[in-house]
């Protein structure tokens, strides 16, 4: 599942909620999440460091009455997840213990093919999506290289979004069996370039397991498939207000979950997110959440189409279109439909109409004389160059 939201809109509490209902069948990554990795912190057994992984405590006795305070420091909400040494630790104890275990066999004789340990797993997926750093680990260290070079670094100085896919690969693949995962701002630290990567690689490293997302990006949401739901409202009682992202909606998903997901209306414009039209508009409607649709039809279509859905009409919509010599009766068929007509061919016109010219001169400072003088300049420039 993916549930997406706005920043305050009851994301994490709902992470938090879902973590506590399945209880240690549940491990949930946090967005504020410590990144630091030290390959050399003590090495403890695999059971001891799976616990402190799992409920921030090292013991044999830990249960997940003890995650909310050393897991979490007594707050599951905002708390900075530190759990990167006891995730390294297993990760060591793991690879000891198949060693071991794989040099007993082949001393009893049997020589059947070694199992893979999860660094060696993790090793495998860390190539596919960084072909040009290469791991190398040890029974007890971890250093990479640049591909084609000799030269090793240390692990403690991989750049931020090294050590972050790091640490997500190896957070599934210490999962235990049949887990719920939980991951908040599943995006942060990692380069968009591979972010979806990454996550079909995880996703089917562990396929035993449940994944669920809490995001509020948008383009990481449409590259999971997955069951998608929009957050709207959240009440510390607590209580969310969560609606389901249609399929058949008339938009694509990513569109369709940014009209649920905004608090304001949505106008519909042409253009792309590239264009000049986006950063215009943005400007001149603030309290208005900006879409672009490329051309006259898309935006004509994607009125239409929010007005006749009734789930998406939570929220109002309307449209801008250039003029494209509309005649008088396409204007009243448009302006009926909730769609306004610029009285300039392209949006990049309306700021050389004769009022808006004179607003952004005197936004500049400029007064009485000077400010006839600089729009007459700009008049006579204009011409010039057209006539």
């Amino acid at each position: 599942m993916v549930f997406v939201g706005a920043n305050g809109g009851g994301k994490t509490r709902l992470a938090v909620h879902i973590e506590n209902t399945f209880n240690l069948n549940a491990h949930r990554i946090s967005a504020h999440r410590a990144l630091t990795l030290n390959p050399s912190i003590a090495k403890i057994s695999e059971e001891l460091a799976l616990y402190g992984l799992r409920t921030g405590n090292p013991d044999t006795n830990a249960n997940v009455g003890n995650r909310p305070g050393s897991r979490w420091a007594g707050n599951m909400a905002t708390s900075l997840l530190n759990d990167f040494n006891f995730l390294v630790q297993a990760l060591f104890a793991e690879q000891a213990n198949k060693a071991l275990e794989t040099h007993q066999k082949n001393r009893a004789g049997d020589h059947s093919p070694a199992d893979s340990t999860k660094f060696e797993r993790l090793v495998k997926i860390w190539e596919q999506l960084l072909p040009h750093r290469q791991l190398h680990i040890s029974g007890d260290d971890i250093q990479v290289t640049v591909h084609g070079s000799n030269v090793r670094y240390k692990a403690e100085d991989m750049s931020d979004g090294e050590r972050a896919i790091f640490y997500l690969i190896a957070q599934t693949l210490a999962a235990a069996e049949n887990s719920l995962l939980i991951f908040d701002e599943p995006e942060l630290h990692v380069h968009r370039s591979i972010l979806a990567k990454l996550w079909d690689e995880l996703e089917a490293s562990r396929q035993d397991c449940s994944f669920v997302f809490i995001t509020h990006d948008l383009e990481f949401a449409a590259t999971r498939v997955a069951q998608k739901f929009v957050i709207h409202d959240f009440d510390p009682t607590p209580f969310w207000s969560i609606e389901a992202v249609q399929e058949n909606s008339g938009f694509d998903e990513e569109i369709t979950t940014l009209i649920l997901g905004s608090r304001q209306p949505i106008l519909f414009i042409e253009g792309d997110e590239n264009s000049l039209d986006l950063a215009i508009y943005r400007c001149c409607f603030p309290d208005w959440t900006v879409i672009p649709r490329g051309s006259c039809e898309e935006v004509i279509h994607s009125v239409v189409t929010m007005r006749r859905n009734q789930e998406l009409t939570r929220v109002a919509c309307s449209g801008i279109v250039d003029a494209d010599n509309h005649q008088p009766d396409d204007v009243d068929y448009l302006n009926d439909l909730g769609i306004e007509i610029l009285p300039v061919s392209e949006v990049e016109n309306v700021i050389l109409l004769p009022t808006v010219s004179r607003a952004i001169a005197e936004s500049e400072g400029y007064q009485d004389v000077d400010l006839e003088t600089q729009l007459s300049e700009l008049k006579t420039a204009v011409f010039d160059r057209f006539c």
